[in-house]
């Protein structure tokens, strides 16, 4: 299984010229299937509107410049997450 950032990390996409900040993690767009990793605002403007999130997949990174904050709680939900999506099937390994 591939190792997820927290929320709160700050990347930037291969040919991205703008830093977005993740909010949120497995998600998928309104009436579609596919799931991404992230979803993620811009960074430092945070949250504008729905319209202004960006989904986007761990392959699609370039750099982090900030790993959020990892605590008991976080690995806790971590892994209740990796349960979860074992349970329902969802691929996440990385290849």
């Amino acid at each position: 299984m591939k190792e997820l950032l927290p929320i709160g990390s700050v990347v930037l996409l291969k040919d991205g010229k703008k830093r977005l900040m993740i909010c949120g993690r497995i998600q998928r767009k309104v009436g579609e299937e596919k799931c991404y990793d992230y979803c993620a605002c811009l960074y430092p403007e945070g949250i504008v509107s729905a319209k202004d999130l960006f989904l986007f997949n761990n392959e699609d990174i370039d750099r982090v410049y900030f790993v959020g904050l990892q605590d008991e709680e976080e690995f806790r939900f971590r892994g209740f997450m990796e349960q979860r999506l074992k349970e329902l099937g969802l691929d996440t390994s990385e290849g």
